[in-house]
């Protein structure tokens, strides 16, 4: 069986990542890139579906982890009676080709370890071909296109499809381990020198990690782990940022709302850009920006809510029967169907994203003012369109307030655009647009009885979006309705202090919620508190979310209050986006600024 979620730490080198448990297994691990297919899937299965385990054969009496300083290099103590030992697992900065490097260092003592290799090309389908590099040096395993290649001085044999291996670490004493991924058709990758890109890898994260301009207070710490996971969930070529680097960990332990987050998401824009740039990573937020650019490139009828890691389009959707799922949660989804859903949310985001960065003196490209004319013009045609929604609801669509509302960002941002550039534009019929979208959603997305927005018109549910309307400037935080909105969330929304995103009284099976608290969602709600001036009650939520981070400050998509478990894809891209946006926010606040960055320009 996998591990709890919270007890994997992330390594990864910008194109992919992997997941370490702290029982020294790496049970996950897509390769070449995010959105490849998995040679390691015991996350998702058992051991036979593939991981790589080194751990102590004796009995650990203790086990310490963290990440050296302000990087991605894993670092996991075991104790045991006879000695301790460090495993210390990264991935280099990507060259000719991908490399996962595991260091056994001996502290103390003299420990015997034991290593297990279960290679498993296709998410844990296929068993590889194994034979020793012709060259004399490493062992290959081949399987269609996929080859990787293992080299390192300890003695290895076959068990059973697997590689084992059993050797001893002494005090002072380094044993290296290297796993080199290449296509098949080609050379085998040449061999790296372990300690020499232990020290590359090093000194790529720390400087990267001191360019920081915003250090996050008392959760200094938290806020640059955030960082750094922003960072390793971007894939360097094209600058697209993975909502995660897993697929079907459950949203509710054992359930089937399993859903594949190796892509990215339109709708964690503008979050994003704010989340970079209020860090002082320009060049980060530009190649984000660039990114959206191109992916959304096309006729906007056909805009996507999300794209693959190089912009692409198809992300079909399918499940793999033979894994039985993350502690029985099944199916197993591979691809995402959402991709095709229309969720007009996504328009005002895109827009949003590129009135930012003109904010921010971000350079765009030369074409960026006409797309974003051409999707402004298209919108105008199907904002009154029932979608599906910013959580991509697979039911009958419906009106969604918050989809509403961000079609109303869309034109908000472009005609602010317009006035402040210089651009043209037909501002006139923007301006009528605007108006008549916000008349339509206060007059038949605010409940008076509940005296709230509510998540769909006519509906009397909420929803944890209606929380970012004065985040987007839709209506000023001291609008009554507002206030009636949050207070309303408070009041019916909160489940041992975490904010559900979905309406608790909406049930998938009348007795069960459908879901763990969605982090982000409680993250939202310190933002309003702090645009009410609350501040305290804003610092109180965040305290509560920090909490649950694992030990390395790791946070998934949900928690479970009653498990006391993280739920959902892990490490989750738009929760620590959160994070540092309301840490950005909080300190902003305590400051006296003038006006709290969590609202976006207006």
């Amino acid at each position: 069986m996998a591990s709890r979620i919270e007890d994997y730490g992330l390594i990864g080198d910008c194109e992919t990542a992997a997941l370490v448990g702290r029982d020294g297994s790496i049970d996950w691990l897509c390769w070449p890139a995010f959105d490849s297919d998995a040679c390691f899937a015991a996350l998702l299965g058992t051991a036979r579906n593939g991981r790589w385990l080194i751990a102590p054969t004796a009995e650990i009496t203790k086990t310490l982890r963290r990440y050296q300083g302000d990087t991605l290099i894993l670092e996991t103590r075991f104790e045991t009676a006879s000695g301790v030992i460090a495993l210390i697992d990264f991935m280099p900065p990507r060259g000719q080709a991908s490399d996962v490097v595991r260091l056994v260092r001996g502290i103390s003592g003299r420990v015997k370890m034991h290593l297990e290799l279960v290679i498993r090309f296709g998410f844990g389908a296929d068993v590889p071909w194994v034979k020793k590099n012709p060259d004399g040096e490493g062992l290959l395993a081949i399987c269609g296109h996929d080859m990787t290649v293992l080299r390192t001085p300890v003695e290895t044999r076959g068990k059973d499809l697997t590689t084992v291996a059993d050797f001893e670490v002494g005090a002072g004493e380094t044993v290296p381990f290297v796993l080199t991924y290449g296509p098949s058709h080609l050379k085998v990758p040449a061999p790296i020198d372990p300690e020499g890109a232990l020290k590359d890898t090093e000194e790529f994260w720390s400087e990267w990690s001191g360019r920081a301009t915003f250090d996050g207070g008392r959760h200094h710490n938290l806020v640059t782990r955030s960082l750094i996971t922003l960072k390793a969930l971007t894939y360097a070529p094209t600058g697209g940022i993975v909502a995660a680097p897993t697929t079907s960990l459950p949203e509710k332990l054992g359930g089937a709302r399993n859903w594949d987050y190796r892509f990215c998401w339109l709708r964690d824009a503008t979050f994003t850009l704010l989340a970079l740039m209020n860090s002082g990573y320009t060049e980060e937020a530009a190649a984000w920006n660039n990114w959206l650019l191109r992916a959304v490139a096309g006729t906007p009828a056909n805009m996507q809510i999300m794209y693959g890691i190089m912009g692409q389009r198809r992300l079909l959707e399918w499940q793999a029967g033979w894994l039985p799922g993350y502690e029985g949660a099944r199916p197993v989804r591979l691809g995402n169907a959402a991709h095709a859903q229309l969720q007009l949310d996504v328009y005002g985001e895109l827009i949003d994203a590129f009135h930012q960065s003109r904010m921010a003196e971000l350079q765009l490209a030369e074409e960026s003012w006409a797309l974003e004319c051409t999707v402004v013009n298209h919108l105008a045609d199907v904002w009154d369109k029932p979608d599906h929604g910013i959580w991509e609801r697979r039911g009958e669509p419906r009106h969604y307030v918050f989809s509403k509302v961000m079609t109303w960002v869309a034109f908000d941002r472009a005609i602010k655009s317009t006035e402040r550039f210089g651009l043209k534009a037909p501002l006139v019929k923007w301006r009528v647009l605007r108006e008549a979208i916000h008349r339509d959603v206060c007059k038949r997305g605010f409940d008076e009885e509940l005296n709230s927005f509510v998540e769909s018109y006519g509906s009397k549910l909420l929803d944890a979006s209606l929380l970012l309307l004065p985040s987007v400037g839709f209506l000023p935080p001291s609008d009554p309705r507002i206030r009636g909105t949050i207070d309303a969330v408070e009041r019916h929304m909160l489940r041992d202090g975490f904010v559900l995103r979905h309406d608790p009284r909406e049930v998938s099976d009348e007795t069960q919620p459908i879901e763990g608290a969605f982090l982000a969602c409680s993250l939202w709600l310190a933002d309003a508190c702090v645009l009410a001036g609350e501040i305290d009650k804003a610092q109180a939520l965040f305290d509560r979310v920090v909490a649950v981070a694992n030990d390395l400050g790791l946070l998934a998509e949900e928690f479970d209050s009653g498990a006391g478990r993280q739920t959902g894809n892990f490490p989750q891209a738009l929760t620590h986006i959160a994070l540092i946006n309301t840490a950005h926010n909080l300190s902003e606040a305590k400051a006296a600024a003038e006006k709290p960055a969590v609202q976006r320009s207006t």
